[in-house]
Protein backbone atom coordinates (compact mmCIF):
# COMPACT_ATOMS: atom_id res chain seq x y z
CA UNK A 1 0.00 0.00 0.00
CA UNK A 2 1.51 3.27 -1.00
CA UNK A 3 -0.10 6.39 0.74
CA UNK A 4 2.63 9.15 0.48
CA UNK A 5 0.93 11.78 -2.08
CA UNK A 6 -2.14 11.49 -0.02
CA UNK A 7 -0.28 11.79 3.64
CA UNK A 8 2.21 14.04 2.29
CA UNK A 9 2.14 16.06 -0.25
CA UNK A 10 -1.76 16.63 -1.40
CA UNK A 11 -4.74 15.51 0.55
CA UNK A 12 -7.45 13.81 -1.00
CA UNK A 13 -10.12 16.54 -0.77
CA UNK A 14 -7.95 19.25 -1.65
CA UNK A 15 -6.74 17.40 -4.63
CA UNK A 16 -10.29 16.21 -5.36
CA UNK A 17 -12.06 19.67 -5.05
CA UNK A 18 -9.69 21.85 -6.80
CA UNK A 19 -9.74 19.33 -10.08
CA UNK A 20 -13.68 19.03 -10.01
CA UNK A 21 -13.91 22.67 -10.16
CA UNK A 22 -11.14 23.10 -13.35
CA UNK A 23 -12.73 20.27 -15.35
CA UNK A 24 -16.15 21.58 -14.39
CA UNK A 25 -18.86 20.90 -17.64
CA UNK A 26 -18.23 24.91 -18.51
CA UNK A 27 -14.97 24.97 -19.26
CA UNK A 28 -15.08 21.28 -21.30
CA UNK A 29 -15.18 23.84 -24.88
CA UNK A 30 -11.50 25.05 -23.85
CA UNK A 31 -10.25 21.38 -23.11
CA UNK A 32 -12.17 20.08 -26.51
CA UNK A 33 -10.39 21.77 -29.29
CA UNK A 34 -7.11 20.93 -28.11
CA UNK A 35 -7.99 17.34 -27.23
CA UNK A 36 -9.67 16.96 -30.71
CA UNK A 37 -11.67 13.11 -29.71
CA UNK A 38 -14.68 11.53 -31.09
CA UNK A 39 -17.33 11.87 -28.67
CA UNK A 40 -19.09 9.31 -30.00
CA UNK A 41 -16.30 6.60 -30.16
CA UNK A 42 -15.86 3.94 -28.02
CA UNK A 43 -12.50 4.63 -27.48
CA UNK A 44 -10.23 2.69 -25.22
CA UNK A 45 -8.72 5.75 -22.16
CA UNK A 46 -6.51 5.48 -19.77
CA UNK A 47 -5.73 8.20 -16.92
CA UNK A 48 -1.97 7.65 -15.71
CA UNK A 49 -2.16 9.53 -12.10
CA UNK A 50 -5.83 9.78 -11.93
CA UNK A 51 -5.39 10.98 -8.46
CA UNK A 52 -8.55 11.46 -6.45
CA UNK A 53 -10.63 10.68 -9.98
CA UNK A 54 -11.88 14.31 -10.84
CA UNK A 55 -10.53 14.15 -14.43
CA UNK A 56 -11.41 10.21 -15.11
CA UNK A 57 -15.30 11.65 -13.57
CA UNK A 58 -15.52 14.85 -15.78
CA UNK A 59 -13.94 12.40 -19.48
CA UNK A 60 -16.69 9.96 -18.39
CA UNK A 61 -19.16 12.75 -18.66
CA UNK A 62 -17.60 14.59 -22.02
CA UNK A 63 -17.19 10.85 -23.76
CA UNK A 64 -19.95 9.10 -22.85
CA UNK A 65 -19.21 6.12 -25.22
CA UNK A 66 -15.76 5.63 -24.48
CA UNK A 67 -14.46 2.73 -21.51
CA UNK A 68 -12.29 4.71 -19.23
CA UNK A 69 -9.51 3.50 -17.31
CA UNK A 70 -7.74 5.54 -14.33
CA UNK A 71 -4.92 4.20 -12.45
CA UNK A 72 -3.23 5.66 -9.62
CA UNK A 73 -0.10 4.59 -7.32
CA UNK A 74 -2.05 5.65 -4.03
CA UNK A 75 -3.90 3.52 -2.92
CA UNK A 76 -6.18 6.30 -0.95
CA UNK A 77 -6.71 8.06 -4.33
CA UNK A 78 -8.12 4.96 -5.49
CA UNK A 79 -10.34 4.06 -2.44
CA UNK A 80 -12.19 7.10 -2.67
CA UNK A 81 -11.95 7.27 -6.17
CA UNK A 82 -13.92 3.63 -6.12
CA UNK A 83 -16.48 4.78 -3.50
CA UNK A 84 -17.46 7.91 -5.09
CA UNK A 85 -16.99 8.07 -8.45
CA UNK A 86 -19.30 5.52 -11.00
CA UNK A 87 -18.52 4.83 -14.89
CA UNK A 88 -14.73 4.52 -14.22
CA UNK A 89 -12.13 1.35 -13.95
CA UNK A 90 -9.72 2.70 -11.18
CA UNK A 91 -6.69 0.78 -10.60
CA UNK A 92 -3.91 1.03 -8.53
CA UNK A 93 -1.07 1.30 -10.81
CA UNK A 94 2.28 3.05 -11.97
CA UNK A 95 3.44 5.26 -14.87
CA UNK A 96 6.83 3.57 -15.53
CA UNK A 97 5.91 0.15 -15.10
CA UNK A 98 1.55 0.19 -16.69
CA UNK A 99 -0.06 -2.78 -15.95
CA UNK A 100 -1.35 -3.67 -19.57
CA UNK A 101 -0.16 -5.13 -22.63
CA UNK A 102 0.99 -3.58 -25.54
CA UNK A 103 -1.67 -1.62 -27.81
CA UNK A 104 -4.40 -1.93 -25.11
CA UNK A 105 -5.34 1.76 -25.16
CA UNK A 106 -6.85 4.38 -27.88
CA UNK A 107 -6.01 7.16 -25.87
CA UNK A 108 -3.67 8.48 -23.04
CA UNK A 109 -3.95 10.89 -20.59
CA UNK A 110 -2.36 12.88 -17.69
CA UNK A 111 -2.51 15.65 -15.38
CA UNK A 112 0.14 17.36 -13.73
CA UNK A 113 2.34 13.90 -13.92
CA UNK A 114 4.83 14.47 -16.37
CA UNK A 115 6.92 16.54 -14.09
CA UNK A 116 7.66 14.14 -11.75
CA UNK A 117 8.54 11.33 -14.09
CA UNK A 118 11.65 10.51 -15.81
CA UNK A 119 10.75 11.49 -19.56
CA UNK A 120 11.62 8.34 -21.28
CA UNK A 121 9.57 5.75 -18.98
CA UNK A 122 6.82 8.42 -18.67
CA UNK A 123 6.51 8.80 -22.90
CA UNK A 124 7.46 5.35 -23.39
CA UNK A 125 5.15 3.17 -21.39
CA UNK A 126 2.52 5.15 -22.88
CA UNK A 127 3.71 4.61 -26.61
CA UNK A 128 3.84 0.59 -25.33
CA UNK A 129 0.04 0.71 -24.60
CA UNK A 130 -1.02 2.89 -27.06
CA UNK A 131 -2.64 1.10 -30.33
CA UNK A 132 -0.83 2.30 -33.62
CA UNK A 133 -1.97 5.86 -34.08
CA UNK A 134 -3.22 6.40 -30.18
CA UNK A 135 -3.49 9.83 -29.22
CA UNK A 136 -1.61 11.00 -25.88
CA UNK A 137 -2.87 14.06 -24.01
CA UNK A 138 -0.34 15.51 -21.58
CA UNK A 139 -1.96 18.62 -19.68
CA UNK A 140 0.59 20.74 -17.23
CA UNK A 141 -0.23 23.40 -14.68
CA UNK A 142 1.54 26.48 -16.13
CA UNK A 143 1.90 29.93 -13.78
CA UNK A 144 -1.32 31.23 -12.68
CA UNK A 145 -2.12 33.47 -10.26
CA UNK A 146 -3.99 34.01 -7.05
CA UNK A 147 -5.13 36.55 -4.88
CA UNK A 148 -6.97 35.79 -1.28
CA UNK A 149 -9.89 37.80 0.05
CA UNK A 150 -9.39 40.11 3.10
CA UNK A 151 -11.05 37.90 5.31
CA UNK A 152 -9.30 34.77 4.55
CA UNK A 153 -5.82 36.79 5.23
CA UNK A 154 -3.72 35.12 7.44
CA UNK A 155 -4.31 35.50 11.52
CA UNK A 156 -1.56 36.29 13.97
CA UNK A 157 -2.38 33.05 15.63
CA UNK A 158 -1.95 31.10 11.95
CA UNK A 159 1.62 33.51 11.58
CA UNK A 160 2.94 32.50 14.50
CA UNK A 161 1.78 28.94 14.41
CA UNK A 162 4.05 28.35 11.36
CA UNK A 163 6.68 30.41 12.11
CA UNK A 164 7.27 27.67 15.36
CA UNK A 165 7.28 24.77 13.34
CA UNK A 166 11.07 23.26 13.27
CA UNK A 167 12.73 23.45 9.69
CA UNK A 168 12.80 20.31 7.90
CA UNK A 169 14.30 18.93 4.70
CA UNK A 170 12.62 19.96 2.09
CA UNK A 171 9.33 18.14 1.25
CA UNK A 172 9.61 17.96 -2.55
CA UNK A 173 12.84 16.82 -2.81
CA UNK A 174 11.93 14.36 -0.04
CA UNK A 175 9.45 12.85 -1.85
CA UNK A 176 10.46 12.82 -5.41
CA UNK A 177 8.03 15.75 -6.41
CA UNK A 178 8.66 17.80 -9.39
CA UNK A 179 12.11 16.15 -10.59
CA UNK A 180 11.65 16.97 -14.46
CA UNK A 181 9.89 20.24 -14.81
CA UNK A 182 9.87 20.93 -18.53
CA UNK A 183 8.80 24.85 -19.97
CA UNK A 184 6.05 24.88 -22.14
CA UNK A 185 8.99 24.39 -25.42
CA UNK A 186 10.54 21.62 -23.84
CA UNK A 187 7.32 19.14 -23.22
CA UNK A 188 6.16 19.10 -26.76
CA UNK A 189 10.01 18.71 -28.10
CA UNK A 190 10.15 16.16 -25.18
CA UNK A 191 6.83 14.52 -27.17
CA UNK A 192 8.56 14.27 -30.41
CA UNK A 193 12.11 13.08 -28.98
CA UNK A 194 10.03 9.62 -27.51
CA UNK A 195 8.44 8.74 -30.58
CA UNK A 196 4.83 11.16 -31.21
CA UNK A 197 3.80 12.78 -33.95
CA UNK A 198 1.60 15.47 -35.17
CA UNK A 199 2.13 16.54 -31.60
CA UNK A 200 0.01 19.99 -31.08
CA UNK A 201 -0.80 22.46 -28.05
CA UNK A 202 -3.56 24.46 -26.40
CA UNK A 203 -4.10 25.99 -23.50
CA UNK A 204 -7.15 26.56 -20.80
CA UNK A 205 -7.47 29.14 -18.71
CA UNK A 206 -9.66 28.45 -15.81
CA UNK A 207 -11.04 31.88 -13.85
CA UNK A 208 -12.69 30.55 -10.19
CA UNK A 209 -13.45 33.76 -9.12
CA UNK A 210 -16.54 33.15 -6.20
CA UNK A 211 -17.89 36.08 -6.68
CA UNK A 212 -18.31 37.08 -10.63
CA UNK A 213 -22.17 36.90 -11.71
CA UNK A 214 -21.15 33.92 -14.38
CA UNK A 215 -20.57 31.55 -12.13
CA UNK A 216 -23.95 30.00 -10.51
CA UNK A 217 -24.27 29.88 -6.10
CA UNK A 218 -23.59 26.16 -5.67
CA UNK A 219 -20.18 26.15 -7.74
CA UNK A 220 -19.07 29.40 -6.09
CA UNK A 221 -19.33 28.03 -3.02
CA UNK A 222 -17.45 24.64 -3.61
CA UNK A 223 -14.93 27.41 -4.78
CA UNK A 224 -15.08 28.95 -1.39
CA UNK A 225 -14.98 25.04 0.36
CA UNK A 226 -12.26 23.84 -1.91
CA UNK A 227 -9.92 26.77 -0.20
CA UNK A 228 -10.96 25.58 3.08
CA UNK A 229 -10.06 22.12 2.39
CA UNK A 230 -6.80 23.14 1.42
CA UNK A 231 -5.92 25.26 4.80
CA UNK A 232 -7.39 22.69 6.66
CA UNK A 233 -5.31 19.81 4.95
CA UNK A 234 -1.60 21.83 4.89
CA UNK A 235 -2.42 22.18 8.53
CA UNK A 236 -3.14 18.94 9.11
CA UNK A 237 -0.49 17.39 7.65
CA UNK A 238 2.03 18.80 10.09
CA UNK A 239 0.79 16.82 12.65
CA UNK A 240 1.20 19.57 15.43
CA UNK A 241 -0.38 19.83 18.88
CA UNK A 242 -1.51 22.64 18.01
CA UNK A 243 -3.74 21.84 15.13
CA UNK A 244 -7.09 21.76 16.22
CA UNK A 245 -6.54 25.22 17.61
CA UNK A 246 -5.37 26.45 14.10
CA UNK A 247 -7.97 24.54 12.11
CA UNK A 248 -11.17 26.30 14.16
CA UNK A 249 -9.29 29.42 13.01
CA UNK A 250 -9.80 28.56 9.62
CA UNK A 251 -13.20 27.60 9.74
CA UNK A 252 -14.44 30.68 11.36
CA UNK A 253 -12.10 32.48 8.24
CA UNK A 254 -14.03 30.71 5.79
CA UNK A 255 -17.82 30.89 7.48
CA UNK A 256 -17.49 34.28 7.40
CA UNK A 257 -16.06 34.44 3.94
CA UNK A 258 -19.64 32.15 2.82
CA UNK A 259 -21.79 34.66 4.65
CA UNK A 260 -20.61 38.07 2.95
CA UNK A 261 -20.85 35.42 -0.30
CA UNK A 262 -24.65 34.61 0.13
CA UNK A 263 -25.08 37.99 1.62
CA UNK A 264 -23.92 39.58 -1.80
CA UNK A 265 -20.57 41.28 0.21
CA UNK A 266 -18.31 40.77 -2.74
CA UNK A 267 -14.28 40.16 -2.13
CA UNK A 268 -13.14 39.69 -5.43
CA UNK A 269 -10.52 36.74 -4.26
CA UNK A 270 -9.90 34.25 -7.61
CA UNK A 271 -7.54 32.11 -8.64
CA UNK A 272 -7.00 31.71 -12.16
CA UNK A 273 -5.20 28.32 -13.53
CA UNK A 274 -3.37 28.29 -17.14
CA UNK A 275 -2.87 24.40 -17.78
CA UNK A 276 -0.92 23.52 -21.03
CA UNK A 277 -2.07 20.65 -23.46
CA UNK A 278 0.35 18.15 -25.95
CA UNK A 279 -1.21 16.20 -27.67
CA UNK A 280 1.22 13.28 -30.21
CA UNK A 281 0.41 10.47 -32.12
CA UNK A 282 2.22 7.45 -31.25
CA UNK A 283 4.66 6.96 -34.12
CA UNK A 284 8.02 5.68 -34.59
CA UNK A 285 11.16 6.31 -31.93
CA UNK A 286 13.24 8.64 -33.20
CA UNK A 287 16.73 7.88 -34.47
Amino acid sequence: MNTVWSEYVQGIMTLYLSRKLRFDDMFFEQYKKTFDLDRNAGMKILEIGCGPGALAESMHRWYPNAHITAIDRDSNFISFAKENIAGVDFREGDAVHLPFGDDSFDVTISNTVQEHVEPAAFWGEQRRVLKPGGIALCLSARRGLHCVAPCLEKTEKEKAFWESLPQSEDELEKFSVCRFPMSEAEIPASMEKNGFTDVTTGYAVIDLTPDAPKYPAEMAELMIEAMRQNDVEAVESVRSGQAGEIISVIHSKYEERLRLYREGIKQWDTSVSVTMIVRGRKGQPSA
